[in-house]
């Protein structure tokens, strides 16, 4: 089976590219980057290595790569005769593979190829394939061919895959453990079932569930540990106030999910306890910066701090250690990222109230106002 992968990087290569081999398929990675798409055409396979005291090796084989900016035809080309299309580029960069996939179906159609084809966004977003599917339509005049034999399943994917640089630009290191999950009644596809993959009929909660547990930990792992100054992720874990954070807002978070979507609460603090874990890793140095950047936008009214604020109120559940986490946040300071250094600039021209309300979204004074003393709180510390 062929697969067309877009996005050659350490979560391309050492994530869906390891499914995706396991599960006998060659693999068509997609990319710009000069150095990894001549090296995956010249070797023809790759290593993975486990980041944890096994050191356990991986070889994934039967891959090439094509350059997208400059071998368009052949990418158009591969799409037309591939199994199933995934995608791990990062959001914003979706829109722009779009015409790309969309002249691909269009082959397809050309070509008469009626095999359902699946194209996965497996990105850090919610709605991922659903948004990908709205910008390739643009591309389509006539969306027949593609309503008929072509889905767009949303997925949730979890691996941490640290910045890493090697002597090999095809080698990467991962953590060992791994989940995609994907939507089961958006695929059209169903003779292709992936091993390693679960399929649910209903994804949100399990978006939800990495969202407000990985996404929302990693982060205030990271902002509570650049407030005590550690460099990185493996670092501020070896700090008893960094977990006791941690574990605080993911009770926060969980007792959401709990009540939520019914998980059930004792196989989610197991959950938990394996993400704890997961950070304290001492094969993996995460770099705090990497971690944290753009807050902004994590703190945006949809987004892992938030959102879960929202939500436990209306459940009437407490939140407080995440609106302290929210606090600590507006303090963060990196001088080297955009959105960091905009916060910053912010909190020095406007009233905190309303720049509370406009970062956040939020409208509630007394949310407003408790977020508001966790700023002041922090800014005294960080001074």
């Amino acid at each position: 089976m062929r697969a067309v992968h877009f996005g050659a990087g350490n979560i391309g290569r050492g994530f869906i590219g390891e499914v995706l081999a396991a599960n006998g398929f060659e693999i068509t990675f997609v990319d710009v980057n000069k150095q990894v798409i001549d090296a995956l055409n010249e070797c023809g396979s790759y290593t993975i290595e486990l980041a944890d005291e096994t050191k356990e090796q991986l070889t994934v084989e039967n891959v090439r790569g094509l350059n997208n900016q400059e071998e368009p035809d052949q990418v158009i080309q591969a799409i037309a005769k591939a199994d199933i299309v995934t995608t791990a580029i990062g959001p914003n960069i979706l829109p722009l593979i779009a015409e790309l996939i969309a002249k691909g179906i269009q082959q397809r159609e050309k070509d008469n190829n009626q095999n359902p084809l699946d194209i996965i966004a497996c990105e850090n977003m919610i709605g991922g394939s659903e948004y990908l599917k709205s910008e390739v339509y643009q591309y389509l005049t006539d969306p027949t061919f593609a309503d008929q034999w072509v889905g767009f399943p949303n997925a949730a994917v979890d691996r941490i895959v640290p910045l890493q640089q090697h002597s090999d630009p095809l080698f990467v290191q991962v953590e060992p453990f791994k989940e995609w999950v994907i939507d089961e009644t958006q695929r059209k596809n169903k003779e292709v079932t992936l091993e390693g993959v679960l399929y649910v009929k209903d994804l949100e909660p399990y978006i939800e569930r990495k969202l407000f547990s990985v996404n929302t930990g990693h982060a205030t792992v990271a902002y509570t540990g650049a407030l005590l100054g550690y460099k990185t992720i493996d670092e501020a874990m070896q700090d008893s106030l960094v977990v006791a954070q941690l574990k605080s807002v993911l009770q926060e978070t969980g007792s959401l999910l709990v009540a939520k979507w019914g998980f059930d609460a004792k196989k989610h603090e197991a959950y938990i306890d394996k993400i704890i874990h997961r950070f304290q890793n001492k094969y993996i140095s995460d770099a705090i910066t990497r971690v944290a950047r753009t807050p902004l936008r994590k703190l945006g009214y949809q987004e892992r701090f938030t959102r879960p604020v929202r939500e436990l109120q209306e459940h009437n559940l407490t939140c407080s250690h995440l609106t302290a986490t929210i606090g600590i946040i507006f303090n963060y300071y990196d001088p080297e990222d955009e959105q960091s250094r905009q916060l910053q600039e912010m909190k020095v021209h406007e009233n905190m109230d309303q720049l509370i309300q406009e970062v956040t979204g939020l409208n509630d004074p007394i949310t407003i106002g408790n977020i508001k003393q966790n700023v002041v709180r922090y800014a005294k510390q960080v001074a």
